[in-house]
């Protein structure tokens, strides 16, 4: 049994996840940690659980998901695992974050490119890729069948969806992302978002106004 925790971190209060066995193996999904008390709650969390973090994964590459990339990536000496069309997202990032009026450096690390057809596994428990582009090119959820969880990344929210006027966005795609790849899910299937509190699919089938 995988045991997933949340941190709510930076301005833009963005869910950074860490998923993890109870022996110890672990994720660090989306590393939004912007300040060093952030990253020190992070860090703490970690090794007062005698974690080992296996794998740095991004469902996508926005600023508000990668403050804290840079900072991991140096920390656990691990690359960065993202589907190959979010590469340009993530080296965007110094000139979009000028357009919100501060300075964001370009990520210096290595990428490891994931999609639909990557065999995934953490422990003993297989977690697959559903790929869920519109609020962002490359925008992949991480399922955990065994666990009816997925962790959508910022393509669908409690009672609402991502944003799509971000470069790249695209509405119609999202829309048919998650009518596809998402609400086919079973409806007790629990949803944590890049954003907001948890919720579960069928909640949101009944209750999301943008899936009427």
């Amino acid at each position: 049994m995988l045991t997933l925790q949340t941190f709510t971190f930076n301005p833009f209060s963005e869910n950074t996840y860490i998923l993890y066995t109870p022996q110890g193996n672990a994720w660090l999904i989306d590393p939004g940690c912007c300040t060093h008390s952030e990253e020190v709650r992070l860090r703490d969390f970690i090794q007062e659980k005698g974690l080992k973090i296996e794998k740095i994964l991004l469902t996508h590459a926005h600023i508000d998901h990668v403050f804290g990339l840079q900072w991991a990536v140096d920390t656990f000496s691990l690359p960065v695992h993202l589907h190959a069309n979010e590469q340009e997202i993530l080296e965007r990032n110094p000139m979009d974050a000028r357009l919100f009026g501060f300075d964001f450096p370009a990520f210096e690390g290595t990428y490891v490119f994931v999609d639909t057809h990557t065999p995934l596994s953490l422990g003993e428990t297989p977690i697959a890729i559903r790929f869920v582009p519109g609020h962002s090119p490359g925008s992949i959820a991480f399922y955990i069948e065994s666990q009816a969880m997925i962790l959508s990344g910022d393509a669908l929210f409690r009672r609402s969806i991502g944003r799509t006027d971000l470069y790249k966005g695209d509405y119609d795609q999202l829309i048919n992302s998650i009518r596809t790849q998402l609400l086919t899910l079973a409806d007790d299937t629990q949803v944590y978002s890049g954003h907001g509190q948890p919720t579960t699919i069928g909640e949101e089938k009944r209750l999301n106004p943008f899936l009427q």
